[in-house]
């Protein structure tokens, strides 16, 4: 983390306080060096933000291209060394979004992903990407599952003065069986299931959403 982020971080905490209540657990599960994929739900555009400001290290988000279509925006997404994913990108593309995972990983630091691919409005988690854990198995790299509860109470106006309660919660880092070569869609599914249900039981029952069967 540099000089610059961890100012930014302290500035932004305590005023964002002033409208959110959250807390974070599990922080403990945070392992403090080595390679890591953070894989959580995705209900607001503040996740990210609440995640960095919750965890004791840096998190390389990857970040939907369209957003570096705004010039603000993408000054403030390259500050924090996000860098962009093509949703409905070319194979070239998702080779290049593969290239730069693998190097934030190689240099031992925390890749930031949302296996649901994008945000759920609703709060309930979606089936997931296959992306994460493909990366996770192949590279031979921890997952860290997290769940955020309470973002989805994040709307309109009226919540600056409700102050809405959010939750950060850390699961405990895991590793998924390594497969070499190209995975068949069964062995893809398999895989992403075990991650999702990592996450699932994270949460609510009101927010497992797809993953409600393994929440228990």
């Amino acid at each position: 983390m540099t000089l610059s982020q961890r100012i930014v971080l302290a500035v932004i905490k305590p005023c964002l306080k002033l409208f959110i209540s959250w807390e974070v657990k599990g922080r403990e599960n945070v392992p403090s060096t080595g390679a890591l994929i953070l894989a959580a739900n995705h209900v607001h555009l503040l996740d990210p933000i609440l995640l960095l400001l919750s965890f004791p290290r840096w998190i390389n988000f990857m970040a939907k291209q369209e957003l570096f279509r705004y010039p603000f925006l993408r000054v403030i997404i390259h500050w924090a060394q996000a860098f962009p994913v093509h949703r409905q990108g070319t194979s070239k593309d998702k080779q290049e979004a593969w290239k730069q995972s693998k190097d934030i990983l190689e240099k031992g630091l925390v890749l930031g992903m949302f296996p649901e691919g994008k945000r759920s409005r609703e709060g309930k988690l979606k089936v997931g990407k296959p992306g994460s854990a493909i990366m996770a198995s192949q590279i031979g790299v921890p997952l860290l599952p997290v769940g955020i509860i309470g973002t989805d109470k994040i709307n309109g106006i009226s919540w600056l003065w409700r102050r809405p309660h959010v939750v950060i919660n850390i699961g405990q880092p895991f590793k998924l069986p390594s497969v070499d070569g190209r995975l068949n869609r069964s062995q893809m599914k398999l895989l992403t299931t075990q991650l999702m249900s990592k996450i699932a039981v994270l949460l609510p029952p009101e927010y497992q959403g797809a993953y409600r069967e393994y929440g228990d």
